[in-house]
């Protein structure tokens, strides 16, 4: 099963944390975005393994865009 992590928030990607087949837990930060000068966490919502990341670090994303593809363990 496959989860896509969605953004929250409209912002650009500061910050990508983690890699494409990392084992991932629950709540461990995946990318950063900011947004009006704040720092927001993108955490995983389960533990897995990323499969695929959809964005990279500068690039601007909207409130619901799938950031990254995550593989539930």
């Amino acid at each position: 099963m496959t989860i896509e992590v969605e953004a929250q928030v409209t912002g650009n990607v500061w910050k990508v944390e983690t890699a494409v087949g990392a084992q991932v837990e629950e709540e461990e930060v995946l990318l950063v975005i900011e947004s009006m000068k704040m720092e927001i966490p993108v955490e995983a919502p389960a533990a897995g393994r990323i499969v695929e990341i959809r964005v990279r670090e500068g690039q601007a994303v909207e409130e619901g865009d799938v950031l990254v593809i995550l593989a539930r363990s």
